[in-house]
């Protein structure tokens, strides 16, 4: 596909580029021991593969696919997991929208999964997504299709959706349209139920033209007529965790930040919202 024929991400409001208040650590940048390939037939861009060197010494294991940043640090996420994880990693471009498109397509993500199966030699027993920024947009497509495509799902301070009327913020009249959020309400309603697994982050960053991570997470706490705790403490990678909402295997975490470092270092942190996920159930 042409960059002319992507779809524009919308417009949105300036946010601060810099911050010298958090700690902003990052994932070191290098080749983690394993093997590594590509699928080059099925999206627009390659899908890049990652078998780290545990899988040798397993019979079993669980699949992540993670879309949207850098492959490396879903490499090391994969690669520091206690549950041993194959990895496939989807980088598509900017926008939701250019993750959502093709994802839309009847039957994809099952071929996906088909050939990932085809290269991986353990027998995968469970699937995970984790999308950073942007690529909920993908998740979104596969869940409206499959609500049971995942065993659980990482939304890294991405989920966005139009308000209503287009672009009036709330502060203006305008709502959150809720539309574009029903496949995350309900995976939270059936991770609420202890049928899957759901954990979102998210920090202060507000578009402005559309609605904020912080907006679709009130809305999806609101609307289960859940309680967020507020609290204030250091977390990974020196985040400010400022609040949480957690029911059943839904968890919802709040993080001080409006500023690009901010938003990257849910990125980063990948690692350690995996080891959330997929902790065993008390």
């Amino acid at each position: 596909m042409s960059d002319s024929k992507k779809p524009a991400p919308l417009p949105q409001n300036p946010s601060p580029m810099a911050d010298s208040i958090r700690a902003h650590e990052r994932v070191e940048d290098r080749a983690y021991p394993g093997v590594r390939a590509t699928i080059d037939d099925l999206l627009p861009q390659p899908v890049h593969l990652f078998l780290p060197k545990k899988l040798e010494t397993v019979d079993e294991c669980a699949l992540l696919v993670h879309f949207h940043g850098e492959p490396f640090v879903s490499e090391y996420a994969v690669h520091v997991a206690a549950l041993p994880h194959a990895l496939a990693v989807v980088n598509l471009g900017a926008g939701s929208g250019v993750y959502e498109r093709p994802f839309s397509a009847a039957g994809l993500f099952a071929e996906l999964l088909s050939a990932i199966k085809k290269r991986v030699t353990a027998k995968i027993t469970r699937i995970h997504f984790s999308a950073f920024s942007a690529g909920y947009g993908a998740v979104r497509a596969i869940l409206h299709q499959d609500p049971d495509a995942a065993d659980g799902v990482i939304l890294l301070d991405g989920l966005h959706a139009s308000y209503a009327p287009d672009r009036i913020p709330l502060a203006e009249g305008g709502q959150v349209e809720p539309t574009g959020l029903a496949p995350f309400l309900t995976l939270a309603q059936r991770a609420i139920a202890g049928e899957q697994r759901f954990l979102f982050t998210h920090s202060c960053l507000f578009p402005g033209t559309y609605a904020s991570t912080t907006e679709c997470a009130d809305y999806l706490v609101q609307t289960l007529e859940l309680k967020r705790t507020p609290l204030l403490r250091w977390g990974v990678l020196g985040m400010q965790q400022l609040a949480e909402t957690s029911e059943g295997h839904l968890s919802i975490m709040a993080f001080a930040g409006n500023t690009a470092p901010d938003h990257v270092d849910h990125f980063h942190a990948l690692y350690h919202f995996l080891h959330l996920l997929t902790l065993p159930t008390p």
